[in-house]
């Protein structure tokens, strides 16, 4: 007989199987890219115009933008080492500012710009400035001839000049007693004199953090130094904050507690002297609360040495309740029904915070669990998108 082939054996089952879990992965995975594929592109198409700027460690690329007037999208990417912000400045004044960008990732700032030229910081604040030149468009000039009467925003405005002199005055009375303590060599006075005069600046940071150079010197964490906390260049609240709190040694100290008082006159000054105009004064708060919102709530590194957060996101609402009253007038007529949704979104946030209240003013932030942080934080960042809703109601968006 002739020899006959053996009958190939099938494959085994368990091979059978992984052959087909392969095919089936690799197909899921198509699906997966192409959908991932997809939506990139959304995304791309809806941010079309988006300005791509990375920061370096001491650069920023480019260095030098333009865009049209209008609403225009920065993503801004961080491939430093250390957590930077970026702004974009008109003169002394901060228009839009991202803070807190960690290494490695990015974050997009939208900014409504007129045209003009304005700078941009970049990282350190070592760091070379770029600039930011902003062509006028058709749209542009037309919101221009459109611009509403500026007679009813005279009395809110000068009622809110009123509270930045008051506050002001507060602020360099607190800082005042702050710089005593720490002259006289007593650290637990200090420390407790720390609290209120930091409360005091921020009752007055939505509208201080436009200074750009004052707000520097006042107000900025570690992070923005070559050298961090050892750097010569880190001075103000944050500078006394880690001697008090971290080393818990008032030796060289006197000094960087009149450098404050001398910044804080300052900053009185220039707030005063500075124009607000109607448009950002609901802005300025936006941003503000966005910020806590995003960035301070989540990561405690605002008070990162003395854990004194609650006491400035109180203070933050204040300033807000005041601003929101100011207007109450304008917007029972204009945007009655716009009231109930900011008042709601205040009495939330404020009964949020009041939760963390302990005897001598707040729980400590150390003690807020995440959980919480993020409680505080979706207070905050529905409050801030009910005020967004002001400008367009008043006639003052697109300006």
């Amino acid at each position: 007989m002739p020899n006959q082939a053996p009958p190939q054996a099938s494959p085994p089952r368990a091979l059978r199987w992984a052959v087909a879990g392969s095919v089936i992965v690799m197909i899921a995975a198509g699906g997966l890219f192409y959908y991932a594929s997809k939506m990139a592109a959304a995304k791309r198409q809806t941010n079309h115009d988006e300005v791509v700027v990375t920061i370096h460690p001491h650069s920023c690329e480019p260095n030098a933008l333009t865009v049209p007037a209008g609403r225009a999208s920065f993503r801004i990417v961080n491939r430093s080492d250390r957590a930077v912000e970026w702004e974009i400045l008109d003169g002394v004044l901060v228009v839009e500012e991202r803070e807190n960008i960690a290494p490695g990732l990015s974050q997009v700032i939208n900014a409504n710009l007129l045209p003009g030229d304005y700078a941009i910081t970049c990282g350190l604040l070592s760091n070379p400035r770029g600039t930011l030149h902003v062509t006028p468009t058709a749209a542009s000039d037309a919101a221009a001839k459109a611009r509403p009467s500026m007679v009813a925003f005279i009395g809110p405005l000068s009622e809110f000049r009123v509270y930045l002199n008051s506050q002001s005055t507060a602020l360099i009375k607190a800082v005042t007693a702050l710089e005593q303590a720490i002259e006289a060599g007593d650290l637990s006075q200090a420390q407790a004199l720390y609290v209120p005069a930091r409360a005091a600046y921020q009752r007055l940071a939505p509208a201080a953090q436009r200074l750009a150079e004052l707000d520097n010197a006042i107000n900025a964490r570690a992070d923005y130094f070559d050298k961090r906390e050892q750097d010569a260049g880190f001075v103000g609240f944050h500078r006394l904050e880690y001697a008090l709190f971290q080393q818990r040694n008032l030796d060289g100290l006197t000094p960087i507690a009149q450098r404050l008082i001398s910044d804080v006159t300052a900053l009185k000054q220039q707030l005063l002297a500075q124009s607000l105009p109607p448009e950002q004064l609901v802005s300025i708060l936006v941003r503000n609360l966005n910020s806590l919102a995003e960035v301070r709530a989540s990561s405690g590194e605002e008070e990162r040495y003395s854990h004194t957060d609650l006491n400035g996101f109180a203070a933050n609402l204040d300033a807000t309740r005041k601003v929101v009253d100011l207007l109450r007038p304008l917007l029972s007529k204009s945007a009655a029904q716009l009231l109930p949704k900011i008042d709601s979104a205040i009495t939330a946030f404020d009964a949020e915070l009041n939760g963390f209240k302990v005897k001598e003013g707040y729980a400590s932030y150390d003690t807020v669990s995440p959980e919480q942080r993020k409680h505080i934080a979706d207070k905050a960042k529905v409050l801030a998108d009910a005020l967004d809703g002001i400008d367009p109601a008043l006639g003052l968006s697109g300006l």
